[in-house]
């Protein structure tokens, strides 16, 4: 039994090898276009794939049902841009928790904590650097001024970084990465209200 957003297909899962052709047929339906995967069911328990292709070992002879729910793309915008203004203030506090750290000479704490900040903080700049390009309507105030200052920002901190300077990381991250943070709440919330309006259209 395959059941894709509720409906209960006439596709047999006999008729494919394993889970991942079955996922790719589901994948290649017209009724998929332009709508995003959020939740695959196997044997009525949630599945996500643990390493690349894993969908590929599991037999269909070991499989009874499979659940596809998705979600439009446009949807899936709206709920991830008004997530952005949250991760940028999980980024300010983060800072600010590093920075702590660092003053205290806590250096092995604070440094994993710093790498953290620095993989949540390209994760958060590529994905609003994404949904500005693709779903923006307006222009965003000071988004190419505040990308190049943040850019300068995290070059400058990988310099001192490598020098082990902790006092001047700690100053860089309270007196101009957290400033920033609060600034790119601000263009976050702008997107989330251009996005948004984009789809009540």
């Amino acid at each position: 039994m395959i059941i894709v957003d509720g409906n209960r297909t006439e596709k047999n899962i006999a008729a494919f090898a394993n889970l991942e052709e079955i996922l790719k047929d589901v994948m290649q339906d017209e009724t998929m276009e332009n709508r995003i995967v959020t939740d695959v069911l196997v044997n009525n328990e949630a599945f996500s794939e643990i390493y690349p292709h894993q969908a590929e070992d599991i037999e269909s002879s070991n499989i009874t049902s499979v659940e596809v729910r998705s979600m439009p793309v446009s949807e899936m915008a709206v709920e991830m841009s008004a997530e952005m203004g949250k991760v940028a203030n999980m980024m300010e506090h983060g800072a600010r928790q590093v920075s702590r750290l660092f003053r205290q000479a806590a250096d092995t704490d604070a440094l994993e904590l710093f790498q953290d900040l620095l993989d949540v903080t390209r994760d958060f700049m590529g994905m609003l650097g994404e949904l500005r390009n693709r779903y923006a309507t307006g222009s965003l105030e000071n988004f190419t001024e505040k990308t190049e200052e943040f850019s300068n920002l995290l070059s400058e901190m990988g310099d001192v970084l490598e020098n082990e300077d902790w006092v001047l990381l700690a100053d860089l991250l309270e007196y101009e990465f957290v400033p920033l943070c609060e600034d790119w709440h601000e263009i976050s919330e702008n997107l989330h209200l251009q996005v948004s309006g984009l789809l009540a259209h």
